[in-house]
């Protein structure tokens, strides 16, 4: 199920181009177009799922595998021996701006905490 509205939804769809690192029937990854490190990927499932407050026990592979796809793209980008960030913002105070479940793989510098 796709929400026609979300940009996330017309990039997995192939509607809007995007930097895609990996694809698959279930999860898009690609280069965020405003980085906040040198390596910024969002992973995103194929399925409209507004945030992670909408998931529920029926999402747990497909949360299981956007980490793991994460963790893949971390070593695939160097990013495992200095280290990286994974987020994954819900919500308005949380900083979410695109309402479709998504979380970004952040890496290549220094990142501190607390984060903002």
């Amino acid at each position: 199920m796709t929400d026609s509205a979300c940009l996330f939804c017309k990039i997995a769809a192939g509607q809007i181009p995007a930097a895609l690192v990996h694809q698959d029937e279930r999860l898009v990854a690609f280069r965020d177009i405003n980085p906040q490190a040198p390596v910024h990927v969002l992973v995103i499932p194929r399925a409209h799922v507004p945030s992670l407050a909408a998931t529920d026990p029926s999402h747990v592979t497909l949360l299981g595998e956007m980490l793991l796809l994460a963790a893949e793209l971390a070593r695939s980008e160097g990013l495992p021996e200095r280290g990286y960030r994974t987020v994954v913002n819900t919500g308005k105070d949380g900083g979410q701006t695109v309402h479709h479940l998504h979380l970004h793989l952040l890496g290549g510098r220094a990142l501190r905490w607390p984060p903002g």
